[in-house]
């Protein structure tokens, strides 16, 4: 297992902005975190600052970029080198229509030559290696030694870390959300993976939900990356710490929710909507006790509400911040 890649949070577009990032921080100090995905145009013709600004205590933190062209991706991976993040990472699996009409994502996968090329132009240009982020196939090419051929010719450029999810892709007839669960899961392929491949570091992506299914795969693969289970129950993994990285003590949930409220504070005197920077914590109780109860508290809040005397723990419910 490569402990730096043990448990991250996926790359999940309209979720993994910066405040939800900083939220999960204060609940692990060691889970990967990982940016939406920021196009290679956006960052060379757009405000870099509005995609690539991050709080300090993000680290380790990942910028996931799309890009088709060599040339491109090296000029926004120079562009992006200056704020320090420990990782780029290149989006090889996303099969929604408006990425698949720039040519990246995961019709990548049929273009393994072309994400070797991306990965050179980026390295020379910068210096940095990129990750790679892809499917188990994509499409009619579905086999192992699709999935082999497209690792082995990437590796071949210097490629060493692939984050895996386990699920084919079609570009065609189902939409992302349908990709995300309709295609079956293929553990073992990712095994396979990594014991064909032993001197990459091979992380798994697709359908884990808890610590203890991390652990199962950890004896498997190099790393895990969670997705939905980490926005729909963030506070699920607060023990991630202590039963992956032997660390002695876990978060307490008052205390992270009074250092959240410090940010939320700061970052409405510098003019972040309040919803925004309420949304990452309304799952923060999910399927417990007063869950409901929270939620319809911090939509109160955010719809005009009085800011409760006692800040955020106010409304939180009794038992879960004891």
């Amino acid at each position: 297992m490569n402990g730096a890649y043990a448990l991250s949070a996926a790359p999940m577009m309209e979720r993994s902005n910066r405040h939800f990032r900083y939220l999960l921080r204060l609940i692990s100090r060691r889970i990967r975190l990982y940016s939406e995905m920021v196009v290679d145009r956006t960052l060379i013709h757009g405000d870099p600052a509005r995609h690539l600004d991050f709080h300090p205590a993000e680290h380790p933190l990942a910028l996931q970029i799309g890009s088709a062209e060599p040339a491109l991706a090296a000029r926004a991976a120079a562009i992006a080198r200056p704020w320090g993040y420990d990782e780029l990472n290149l989006n090889v699996g996303c099969p929604s229509e408006r990425v698949q009409q720039g040519g990246f994502g995961v019709a990548l996968m049929k273009r393994p030559e072309l994400v070797a090329d991306i990965w050179r132009a980026v390295h020379a240009e910068t210096g940095l290696s990129l990750t790679i982020k892809h499917r188990t196939g994509v499409d009619e090419f579905g086999g192992y030694r699709f999935l082999a051929r497209f690792v082995e010719t990437v590796a071949s450029a210097g490629a060493r870390v692939f984050i895996v999810h386990a699920r084919k892709a079609w570009t065609a007839g189902l939409d992302p959300k349908a990709n995300r669960s309709v295609p079956p899961l293929e553990y073992e392929k990712v095994y396979r993976l990594k014991r064909d491949f032993p001197e990459l570091t091979v992380v798994l992506n697709g359908g884990v939900g808890s610590l203890e299914e991390v652990a199962e795969h950890l004896r498997h693969v190099d790393g895990v990356m969670v997705g939905r289970a980490m926005w729909d129950y963030p506070w699920r993994w607060a023990e991630a710490d202590r039963l992956l990285w032997g660390d002695r003590r876990s978060p307490n949930r008052a205390e992270v929710l009074a250092e959240y409220e410090k940010y939320l504070l700061a970052g409405i005197e510098q003019g972040t909507p309040l919803r925004v920077l309420l949304r990452p914590l309304f799952n923060l109780f999910k399927g417990e006790s007063g869950g409901r109860l929270w939620r319809r508290r911090l939509d109160e809040l955010a719809r005009g509400a009085s800011w409760p005397a006692g800040g955020l723990a106010a409304l939180a419910p009794l038992e879960a911040v004891r």
